[in-house]
């Protein structure tokens, strides 16, 4: 059953549609991502704008979300005070990246900006993933002992001021780190569509030094609402969100998100980091791929015949 997207302008598979939004639900709740950074490139393989792509599924990636965190909430597993302060940055960086998006979509170079980002960062944060995962992997599986991560923090997460103490995740130190990765999560959250998970995660692990048990959730939570603040100003500044799009996105999202969250215990760390690394470097390079494959007939991508 087709159903016409009155933004994008084109027309797709509803259940189609629902079965993705279920499937990148289910990796976000699993990693603690947000999923867009992988939702993007399918909608535009689908034949959707890249513009119209990046800032509809940004509801998916709120639906998805919000049902992961009430999962992990129930488990005592998210820190509401340094997710909201990551939020409060992500809010700024979002009106900041939606203004830029606007100004690269009237100079006609919004498609390019979104596909050399996927490319760069996610292929240098994909591969970086997978070879510390897969270092790891590799380690335990001949039987070396564990390498102890440094429980030493950096010196300057208190030397700066503004300290706060966030119990849940074990810190007192400043708010001004937690505050810049949430602008930044925001910037790209307008820009490319994404959560920003793929960074922020590894960021409160190996540089604020968050207790791992709060990390997933606590990022989830910032996540939320980084993203739709993201849409209401896509949607107001820029009207590319297409609410029929969204609505099945969100619809398939928010069931999947569910399954995900609660499979994740059932899984290694470093397996899943693993997997999350090759998925990531897989996106990156398909979206990159797209600068320079040309269809084999480019006038198959025109709309309507000839008559």
């Amino acid at each position: 059953m087709d159903v016409y997207l009155p933004i994008a302008e084109v027309s797709v598979n509803a259940p189609l549609l629902l079965a993705l939004g279920a499937l990148v639900g289910f990796i976000s709740g699993l990693f603690g991502i947000g999923g867009g950074f992988l939702m993007a490139p399918v909608l535009v393989f689908l034949g959707i704008p890249p513009a119209v792509a990046v800032a509809s599924q940004a509801n998916h990636v709120v639906a998805s979300s919000t049902s992961s965190v009430l999962t992990y909430s129930k488990a005592g597993s998210v820190d509401y005070r340094m997710g909201g302060i990551m939020a409060l940055g992500g809010a700024v960086g979002a009106l900041f990246g939606v203004e830029l998006f606007r100004l690269l979509r009237l100079l006609g170079q919004a498609d390019l900006v979104v596909a050399v980002s996927y490319l760069l960062l996610l292929g240098s944060i994909g591969a970086l993933t997978l070879k510390e995962s897969l270092t790891t992997i590799l380690a335990r599986r001949r039987g070396e002992p564990a390498r102890r991560e440094p429980t030493r923090r950096p010196l300057w997460l208190y030397g700066l001021p503004f300290r706060v103490r966030f119990p849940r995740s074990g810190l007192y130190i400043s708010a001004i780190p937690p505050l810049l990765l949430g602008v930044f999560a925001g910037i790209l959250s307008a820009i490319m569509g994404v959560g920003g998970g793929f960074i922020l995660v590894p960021a409160m692990v190996y540089i604020l030094r968050m207790r791992a048990a709060v990390v997933v959730g606590t990022s989830l939570f910032q996540i939320l609402i980084t993203t739709a603040v993201t849409t209401v100003l896509q949607a107001g500044r820029n009207q590319t969100v297409d609410i029929v799009l969204s609505t099945l996105l969100m619809v398939g999202g928010v069931l999947g998100a569910q399954y995900g969250a609660k499979a994740s215990a059932r899984f290694r760390a470093d397996e899943m980091r693993a997997a999350l690394g090759l998925l990531i470097l897989l996106v990156g390079l398909q979206m990159g791929l797209s600068l320079f494959l040309r269809p084999d007939d480019p006038f198959a991508l025109a709309p309507g015949g000839a008559g």
